[in-house]
């Protein structure tokens, strides 16, 4: 396998993949809706279009596509799009795939934690677990169920449920650490099952090169950190002010509505099945991943 297509390939994560795999040989292509610079090929879900030479060029598909949970408030318009930009690009991919004589080998998909519920108290769970029944559960599940179709097309099919990756540049502890002063959300006891961002590439790429693995794997790191440990490691390793007492819970339905339930909940997720595979982590402690992060991009 030499050519991977990446669907998502501008976001964070997909940019740690596309340098990883290019600094190991690979050749690297996006798919995309407006496609300059970097190799890539057209792409339009909403327009249900795809260029047919993406699929005959690659020998593996990483699918990331999908629109962002937690950078709008849950209107009914956003949750419909949050779900359709993950079923539809899976069931565009599915047919272009169907329809071309050339196949890809293997199809590796994002997923994310939230296949469990919102939370999931502190019970360990596992990718044998039952799944939650919230929007979130129920966008994951649908989601999921298109990657699966995937293995009717004889390829090797892997689905990463990812927790909460950690990233200087964005993601949760870019808005944990946005105020003048970090605290906790709510009582801050809630689980958060958190991967390095450099070793969810790095899964990303032993999925690609494992030939042998298929199926669901929890892409979280092997410890999960309660909400009010996670900031106050944030913000120490940042040489930000920490503050003990929680946001109130309250407040934060206010300002996020339903949103407010992702991150007053919390799971506390299993990698037990990923590094039995073989698969293992660069920072599997909280401390020295953190300090790892803000010395890099500092």
């Amino acid at each position: 396998m030499k050519h991977i297509l990446i669907t998502g390939g501008s976001g964070l994560v997909g940019q740690q993949i596309t340098q990883l795999l290019e600094k190991k040989g690979y050749e690297v292509a996006w798919l995309s809706r407006s496609p300059q610079g970097k190799k890539s090929f057209l792409w339009n879900v909403e327009k249900g279009e795809i260029d047919p030479k993406a699929i005959e060029w690659a020998d593996a598909i990483i699918h990331l596509a999908g629109a962002g949970v937690a950078e709008k408030r849950w209107t009914p318009e956003r949750k419909k799009l949050i779900l359709e930009s993950r079923t539809q690009s899976t069931q565009l991919l599915f047919s272009a795939i169907e329809k071309s004589e050339r196949k890809p080998s293997t199809f590796i998909s994002a997923s994310a934690v939230g296949y469990y519920g919102f939370n999931t108290g502190t019970a360990l769970v596992d990718e044998s677990s039952k799944p939650g029944s919230d929007f979130l559960a129920e966008v994951v599940m649908a989601w999921e169920n298109e990657v699966k179709k995937m293995e009717s097309l004889q390829l090797r099919t892997v689905l990463l449920r990812i927790g909460i990756v950690l990233d200087a540049e964005g993601g949760a502890l870019g808005e944990m650490l946005k105020p003048p002063v970090a605290a906790p959300l709510g009582s801050g006891d809630q689980w958060m099952s958190w991967i390095h961002i450099e070793d969810l590439a790095r899964m990303f790429v032993f999925a690609l090169e494992k030939t042998t693995l298929q199926g669901v794997f929890n892409a979280v790191g092997p410890n999960p950190a309660t909400n009010q440990q996670l900031t106050k490691e944030a913000a120490s390793a940042k040489g930000k002010p920490y503050l003990g007492i929680g946001v109130p819970g309250l407040a934060l339905k206010l300002v996020l509505g339903e949103m407010a339930a992702m991150v007053l909940g919390g799971n506390r997720v299993s990698s037990q099945k990923i590094q039995k595979s073989g698969f293992e982590f660069e920072f599997p402690e909280l401390k020295s991943a953190l300090r790892d992060i803000f010395s890099r991009k500092s």
